[in-house]
């Protein structure tokens, strides 16, 4: 942790941006206690947690969790040194001090509840100090393993500061701590809109608990997962049986309820008009927009959009057919003859996501978006957009973008922090993890439910269904997750605690099979591009992982204000 003659210093200077909002003295002064006389005090200095979280800058930019980290995508120009292995130790780090001056503000806001008289005014607020203390030393556990835990405001003569760091496990025991007093403090329903309930902290326990079972488990310590496996399925199973959340999948919708759900706003922005964000019970815990109060400030359609990035062949591979099989097992895959073939009788959350050959679209450009909703039989037709794939992977996107006419940087829709789809992948998970099976029942109770929202005529997953089609429930069941939350920033994550890393991520990053199909007559240009054994583009070449990469160096600040804090594994000065 950060030497807190350093630390305070600097979370003094940031709280300044604080007071500019909220019109309240330095952080010193606020432990003192000089504002802390209202229930209002406590809500208005809580106000400040959310702006915390991750967002969509954190998944379209070279943020810790985002995709472009991971095997499933890289930028489309330039080389992402995490992602090719070959980032190194930085003299400083943002997330590591971010992390803990946001946790230093948790902790005044319960120093000052322990003191406040009438303290069942403020459970909701403390319920949310407790939340985010634990997310923000998860964050930290995701990204440095071992790391400090720190309870209590301290100054600069506190003991801690020279403090060895405390294992992993010990701090995964404080966060899970954490979220089960956040769980006693929170009520059912959260009293405004954006804020947390007891669910989001449900929620956030069985992914914490997850992902560390499932790390712990792929490194030896069976025991100590199958311990947290079972907090992970009853934290899940609380939010399953009383939560009232439930999958965003209009009738009307049908098969398209995957794309319309990440754009959904109150302004018409699906097809079927009085859909707003009120029609979504999927999202537990999100970031709130608006195109007027609340903008991104980030150019999120055309920074998604076509071809924003480029995307990796082998996951695209990773859809299955419609017949619910892998493509290499499948008699309804199409092939590779044309551009568009292998879109064709496939998952339908392939089609929600991407875009194919000869695919007319909408983007909120002026002239190219939706003019009347009715798509190709209205005035829709004349502003369609069509896709040529003319450079790139031969792969493109079409997730988080709108289709509505609004000035760039101003599209409203929410953003998933928490969505109640991961918390039926993660039970389904954990329990097949902890039992090393799983029943037909918990799938149809979980994963089954994602799995078939866009897919009515697909086959359910169940035992009998792996077993006739000599099929691994373990990758069907992480087949599942990384389909569904392709680009919220769960892939490198997810390969990192299934020790999966050091296969997956020196893979090249391939794009579309050329040599042999329609592709080599309309790209012509990319004879030049190298090719692997089966003709395939090579986008990326030369990727490397080691041990080392499970965790983020230390920076060399951190360091040398406290050496005792020791360097992770295999992280040394060059």
């Amino acid at each position: 942790m950060k030497n807190l003659k350093t630390l305070l210093l600097t979370a003094v200077i940031l709280s300044m941006t604080m007071i500019s909002c909220l019109d309240l003295n330095p952080l010193d002064q606020l432990a003192d206690g000089n504002i802390w006389k209202s229930a209002n005090d406590f809500k208005y200095f809580a106000n400040n947690f959310y702006g915390w979280t991750r967002d969509f800058s954190h998944i379209y930019n070279d943020g810790p969790h985002s995709d472009l980290r991971s095997d499933l995508m890289i930028p489309k120009s330039g080389i992402n040194a995490f992602s090719h292995g070959n980032n190194s130790i930085t003299n400083s780090d943002g997330n590591y001090t971010g992390m803990y001056n946001n946790i230093r503000r948790t902790n005044i806001l319960l120093h000052n509840a322990d003191k406040y008289a009438g303290s069942e005014s403020i459970d909701q607020y403390v319920g949310e100090a407790y939340f985010f203390r634990a997310y923000c030393h998860f964050e930290l556990v995701q990204l440095f393993g071992d790391v400090i835990i720190v309870k209590d405001v301290m100054d600069i003569n506190s003991p801690e500061m020279q403090k060895e760091r405390d294992d992993r496990g010990v701090v995964i025991d404080f966060i899970i701590q954490d979220l089960q007093e956040a769980v006693a403090k929170l009520p059912d329903t959260a009293p405004e809109n954006g804020r947390i309930n007891k669910y989001a902290a449900y929620s956030f326990l069985s992914r914490v608990a997850l992902y560390e079972g499932t790390w712990q488990k792929f490194r030896n310590n069976a025991s100590r997962g199958k311990e947290l496996f079972n907090i992970a399925i009853d934290a899940a199973k609380e939010v399953i049986d009383n939560g009232g959340y439930e999958l965003f999948a209009p009738a009307a919708l049908g098969t398209m309820a995957y794309k319309y759900l990440f754009t959904l706003e109150d302004a018409q922005s699906t097809p079927v008009p009085g859909l707003t964000k009120a029609s979504n019970k999927e999202y537990i815990f999100y970031r709130r927009h608006d195109n007027d109060l609340s903008r991104f400030n980030i150019n999120i359609t055309h920074g998604a959009v076509a071809n924003a990035f480029l995307i990796n062949r082998k996951f695209v591979n990773m859809y299955l057919s419609s017949d619910g099989l892998p493509i290499e097992k499948s008699p309804a895959f199409q092939g590779y003859a044309t551009m568009n073939s292998e879109f064709q009788s496939r998952d339908n959350r392939m089609d929600n996501s991407f875009l194919y050959n000869g695919e007319k679209y909408w983007v909120n450009d002026p002239g190219s978006s939706r003019i009347d909703w009715k798509g190709m039989d209205g005035e829709d037709a004349s502003s369609a957009l069509t896709c040529i794939p003319t450079f790139g992977s031969g792969y493109q996107n079409q997730k988080w973008g709108t289709e509505r006419e609004v000035i760039d940087y101003y599209e409203g829709y929410d953003f998933p922090i928490i969505r109640y789809a991961e918390v039926l992948l993660n039970y389904a998970e954990a329990m097949y993890e902890r039992d090393d099976a799983i029943s037909d029942t918990d799938l149809d109770l979980s994963l089954n439910l994602v799995r078939l929202r866009v897919n009515p005529e697909m086959p359910k997953l169940s035992n009998s269904f792996v077993n006739s089609n000599g099929l691994d429930m373990r990758e069907e069941i992480r087949r599942e997750r990384t389909v569904e939350l392709y680009f919220e920033g769960f892939r490198i994550d997810d390969l990192k605690r299934w020790k999966t890393a050091e296969i997956e991520m020196p893979k090249d990053i391939l794009g579309i099979k050329w040599e042999g199909t329609q592709f080599q007559t309309a790209w012509g240009t990319e004879s030049s591009r190298a090719k692997d054994a089966n003709g395939c583009l090579i986008m990326e070449g030369g990727r490397t992982w080691s041990e080392k990469n499970y965790l983020l160096p230390l920076p060399t600040d951190q360091l040398q204000l406290n050496p005792n804090l020791g360097q992770n594994k295999g992280w040394t000065v060059e």
